[in-house]
C-alpha cells in the first residue's frame, strides 16, 4: 500500500532533519531519514499543540500524554492509532504486514 493510497501525509519539518513525520486523522509518526529513504519507523501518537503525545496506560485507562498535555484515549482513537501505524509500515515496506 502506497502512502498516498493510505491517505498518509508527509508534513514539512525543515526543522526536522533527522527524521521523517507522517500524519493520518491527527495521529503522527516519525520515520528515521536515510540517505537513499526511509529508516525504521518510530513512535506513533496524537499531535497536540505540544506535539506528539504518546499513548500510555495511567492506571487502568488508556492516555495521550506529552509535557503539559493529557487526554484520554477512546477505543477509537486507538483504533485509528493502530491502524495509522500498520498502513504506514505496510505503506513503506515491500512486504505487508499485520498485528
Amino acid at each position: 500500500m502506497r502512502l498516498a493510497q493510505a491517505n498518509i501525509e508527509l508534513l514539512p519539518t525543515s526543522e526536522l532533519t533527522t527524521h521523517f513525520v507522517f500524519a493520518r486523522d491527527g495521529f503522527v509518526a516519525l520515520v528515521v531519514r536515510r540517505e537513499n529513504g526511509f529508516g525504521n519507523i518510530g513512535a506513533t501518537g496524537l499531535l497536540c499543540e505540544k506535539g506528539m503525545a504518546q499513548l500510555i496506560w495511567r492506571g487502568e485507562k488508556l492516555v495521550f500524554v506529552a509535557g503539559g498535555f493529557e487526554q484520554n484515549a477512546t477505543e477509537d482513537d486507538v483504533t485509528k492509532l493502530r491502524s495509522f501505524a500498520l498502513d504506514l509500515k505496510n505503506s513503506l515496506s515491500a512486504t505487508p504486514h499485520s498485528i
